[in-house]
């Protein structure tokens, strides 16, 4: 009976030793990796924050960790001296898990580092430019949320009405309507239903053939994340997570129900105001307003290698739909999201041999659950990766790259290259819009 009692007591003295000896040795090995990690991300110029971020006060952080367990994105948050603290900023995708997770409230989504920017507009709290009369709304300002272009093409439009009085389209032989919204994305759409609410004379002229913008460019059935967000004359969006073509139908739908006056079709090319009328012309041709609202995304044109043999048929910019490729010899080239969901959604299909090319030894960018997806099509062996690999011709039947120390040939169907866009910001300086560059120093 005494050597049984004696086991129990030391057993649990030597569990209730060993339980604190775990959890501080599992403490200090997070924390450790935190601090490499965050050491390496500024190393690599993506530490700071560029869009939506989460701001956490360290006088309220209890360092339960929470806020890393809820992101999505596992990199972006860790704890450093007993407090969480933002690792990777430029990983964050600004859905705002975190900060719902956090039982003490010390953490708020905000604004990333603008200052000095290039390519963010001056814009006042209403999403004004320095341009009378000139809003953006969406990502063209730097927030790429479907929820922020909702509710910023709706309160501008807000705006806009606080300051006019609907003016019908032709009245007493006038054409001038009293907004033109350019872009029939989130933003653009939330803005024409606003406009048709408010009673307002409007046109949205949209440069593709559909809506949806951004959206409109995303592979075939790729999920895009939506937080609760209302869209005029429709109500409250709640699903978390939509497919897109369920939010392209969703766009479909209220443009019929409401009749809102789109143009596809029609790329604005110039935009310039006089006295307070603003003129926009376009391919289709040129309009009046009053008010212009630019809903526009910051992909733009696509931009180009410049290597030989980059105009052949066989060399694209986009996949909406991966399983219109079959049996081909396919190169993707670059090292974010999109052409790593790309090369997945390609090494998917049946014969496909897909070689995934980027100039850096890592990929650096690229969501949490892409990256996990890759890993997996990498032990399949449905995937190659050349990294560092540039490309350096692009024949008929064959690509030429250098990778690393050596030159390699590769048999080639097709070549899939993202390397991002030229954004419309040459449209925006041309009519004297100003940029953050202009007038704030950077850090």
């Amino acid at each position: 009976m005494i050597l049984e009692a004696w086991f129990i007591w030391a057993s649990a003295l030597a569990i209730s030793t060993a339980i604190p000896y775990f959890y501080l040795h599992s403490f200090r090995r997070r924390e450790r990796q935190t601090r490499q990690g965050l050491a390496e991300a500024q190393q690599l110029g993506i530490a700071k924050p560029m869009g939506q971020f989460p701001y956490i006060d360290p006088e309220i952080c209890i360092g339960c960790g929470g806020c890393i367990r809820a992101c999505p994105e596992k990199d972006v948050l860790g704890l450093t001296g007993g407090l969480a603290t933002v690792v990777n900023g430029a990983r964050c995708i600004g859905i705002g898990q975190c900060e719902k997770a956090c039982p003490v409230g010390a953490i708020e989504i905000g604004m990333g580092d603008f200052k000095g920017r290039a390519d963010i507009p001056v814009m006042d709290p209403n999403n004004q430019t320095n341009i009378p009369g000139l809003f953006i709304a969406g990502e063209l300002g730097g927030l790429a949320l479907i929820r922020n272009a909702v509710e910023q093409g709706r309160e501008a439009v807000r705006r806009i009405a606080e300051q006019t009085s609907p003016v019908a389209p032709g009245r007493g032989g006038s054409p001038v309507v009293d907004l033109i919204i350019v872009g029939a994305g989130p933003a653009g759409l939330s803005a024409a239903l606003a406009a048709t609410e408010q009673n307002l004379s409007y046109l949205v002229l949209e440069q593709e053939t559909s809506f949806g913008g951004t959206v409109y460019q995303y592979p075939r059935r790729k999920v895009t994340h939506t937080q609760p967000v209302e869209l005029p004359l429709h109500g409250w969006i709640r699903k978390p997570e939509h497919s897109k073509e369920e939010l392209l139908q969703l766009f479909e739908d209220l443009s019929q129900r409401h009749q809102l006056q789109i143009r596809f079709g029609e790329r604005v090319q110039e935009l310039s105001r006089s006295a307070d009328e603003f003129t926009v012309q376009s391919s289709g041709g040129q309009y009046s307003s009053r008010f212009v609202l630019l809903a526009l995304g910051r992909r733009g044109t696509p931009r180009k290698l410049g290597v030989p043999g980059e105009t052949l048929p066989k060399v694209m910019y986009q996949v909406r739909d991966a399983a219109e490729y079959r049996g081909q010899k396919i190169l993707c080239v670059g090292g974010g999201d999109s052409a790593v969901e790309a090369a997945i959604g390609l090494a998917r299909q049946p014969g496909n041999q897909v070689t995934l090319s980027y100039r850096r030894e890592q990929l650096f960018r690229i969501k949490t659950k892409n990256r996990a997806h890759l890993e997996k099509t990498l032990k399949r062996g449905r995937l190659r990766m050349l990294m560092p690999s540039q490309i350096l011709e692009i024949h008929p039947s064959t690509v030429r790259l250098q990778a690393a120390d050596q030159r390699l040939t590769l048999d080639n169907d097709l070549v899939f290259i993202f390397a991002g866009g030229t954004p419309p910001f040459p449209l925006l300086r041309q009519a004297g819009v100003l940029f953050r560059d202009q007038v704030e120093p950077t850090a």
